[in-house]
């Protein structure tokens, strides 16, 4: 079957890998409510595409914390992608490379942040999640530093794991021939098994669960790289991020992996958006399948997006030709997008492009009798 979107990566997943892994990669928390909301959401946003337009040429290209990269679709951190092809993070991080876009690499990969910096060159970002053993942090993040990470994505929304049932059904852990390969020096490296999820118990030991916002000023005293605080779904807490000291912000509900019932991240972006202000750029992750959707979250003021799933998904398939086809798919269905709209750049995608379920009714003029 040849594959024409990103989405039917999925079903090939689902055939290919053990059923624990599938699940793991798939689900989302308790009623998964948020998971298909996460998708749901970008079909109730519709376009205003604008015509006769000149759109021989399209500029996709846009600079990310200084970083010139080909398009505004870039990698999540997905932690484990060994469990999904051999290759792992090795292969995602030559896709993205080749694609001209950025890879951020989870804290939990199979693959060490000196292993992904050895596939050539890149442009990196390490999602960090903080251990009660800040010697382990600090070390971590010198580590990505000295590999050539050019940003740090602090994850904010894992005091606690989110209630995975799926997780605890298939008594979810990494299999034993695989390790974290960032904590295997430091005895962190294995997943014991659990009566529940691995996982979560794993996290109950070592995540430190007193992470505050002064311990995102904690880290810009260990580290100059940009920290971005992902994990952001409120006006509230951009304002604080700002305050703190964030170079940035991405909107995201890990997933729909976390709490259950809070808004797809399309829905909460225009609110962080609105509060940054301008004053540092906001990033959307969750849900991302299609060009459109790349679209509709730039038109919502987003600087760019991650995509997660669908690299897992892609990478059980296919391998890295699995992950350099998604991202060739998505950035050809943008590029449609931009055309069909009559936009030549992104700073040409505005709101008026599109229409939500919550604007105002657009006054029209009256009718001449």
């Amino acid at each position: 079957m040849e594959v024409t979107n990103v989405t039917e990566y999925q079903a090939i997943a689902k055939e290919k890998l053990p059923k624990m892994v599938y699940d793991y990669y798939a689900s989302g928390a308790e009623d998964q409510w948020t998971l298909e909301e996460n998708r749901n959401a970008f079909s109730r946003i519709l376009f205003r595409p604008r015509i006769l337009i000149d759109v021989s040429k399209i500029d996709m290209t846009t600079t990310i914390l200084g970083f010139k990269i080909s398009m505004p679709i870039m990698l999540a951190p997905t932690a484990m992608q060994k469990m999904a092809h051999p290759d792992g993070e090795y292969a995602t991080a030559r896709a993205a490379s080749s694609a001209g876009t950025i890879m951020t690499l989870s804290s939990w990969a199979t693959s060490s942040v000196e292993e992904v910096a050895s596939t050539g060159p890149g442009i990196r970002f390490f999602q960090l999640y903080v251990y009660k053993d800040r010697n382990v942090v600090a070390q971590l993040v010198r580590r990505a530093e000295k590999a050539g990470f050019k940003a740090i994505a602090l994850t904010v929304d894992t005091p606690r794991l989110g209630r995975r049932e799926a997780d605890i059904k298939n008594r979810f852990t990494l299999p034993p021939f695989l390790t974290l390969k960032n904590f295997e020096g430091l005895d962190l490296g294995k997943m014991d098994e659990a009566n529940d999820s691995g996982l979560s118990s794993y996290v109950a030991g070592q995540i430190d669960r007193t992470l505050s916002w002064k311990d995102v000023k904690w880290l810009q005293t260990i580290t100059t790289m940009p920290i971005l605080v992902k994990g952001v779904i409120t006006a509230e807490d951009t304002r604080l991020a700002i305050q703190a000291g964030a170079a940035g912000i991405i909107v995201s509900n890990h997933g729909a992996r976390q709490l259950d019932y809070v808004p797809a991240t399309i829905m909460a972006l225009e609110e962080v958006v609105k509060a940054a202000q301008g004053r540092v750029p906001v990033f959307l992750d969750g849900g991302v399948r299609r060009g459109t959707d790349v679209f509709k979250a730039l038109a919502l003021g987003a600087s760019g997006i991650f995509i997660g799933r669908p690299v897992v998904f892609s990478l059980a398939a296919e391998g890295e030709a699995g992950v350099r086809k998604v991202l060739q798919m998505l950035r050809e269905e943008f590029e449609l997008t931009m055309a069909l709209s009559g936009c030549t750049s992104l700073r040409e995608i505005t709101r008026d492009h599109i229409v939500t379920e919550w604007d105002a009714p657009r006054a029209r003029p009256a009718p001449r009798l």
